[in-house]
């Protein structure tokens, strides 16, 4: 049975284990007491093709990003992830998948930017096609860390203060 089946619909979250979805994963956790929903952590593989070289047959990219993701949630939660939270992986582009996530979700957490990309862009190419694709409000969180009145301890399941839980971008 699935424990999320009665909960309404979650916070989802790009999570490529970079610290700007490290800290898109904290937006999360600050989110979703207000929300009263649990967090969807999606990380997304694919398998890459290139001529020339060798990939290992042991290799298994879901299995990668099945580690990317915890050890990106267990960094984000000090170990203590918020209740229900619901860690996925999914085969396709990344920002496809997390636009097809925002049809069921009420919002959706990307970093500025993941791995990948140049050094400086404000925002990267998923974080930028979610915003504008998505089916639903998009926070796109910037900087290091949450604002003081979102704060959330490890383990920690409500939020204090909460007077920018509405913004559409987490500026730092």
């Amino acid at each position: 049975m699935d424990e999320t089946a009665d909960l309404p619909a979650a916070v989802v979250v790009g999570v490529d284990g970079s610290a700007p979805s490290i800290l898109a994963l904290r937006w999360a956790g600050a989110l979703a007491p207000l929300l009263k929903a649990h967090i969807r952590a999606v990380t997304c593989w694919q398998f890459q093709i290139a001529v020339g070289t060798f990939t290992p047959l042991l290799w298994s990219p879901e299995e990668e990003a099945k580690k990317i993701c915890a050890a990106a949630v267990d960094e984000a939660f000090g170990g203590a992830p918020p209740a229900g939270l619901e860690m996925v992986t999914s085969q396709g582009q990344t920002a496809k998948v997390l636009v097809h996530e925002s049809q069921t979700a009420q919002i959706v957490v990307v970093g500025s930017r993941g791995h990948g990309g140049f050094e400086g862009l404000l925002l990267g190419a998923v974080s930028a096609t979610v915003a504008q694709h998505a089916k639903c409000p998009v926070l796109v969180a910037h900087g290091t860390d949450l604002p003081a009145g979102l704060l959330v301890a490890p383990g920690q399941s409500s939020v204090a203060g909460g007077g920018q839980a509405g913004s559409s971008h987490a500026g730092a």
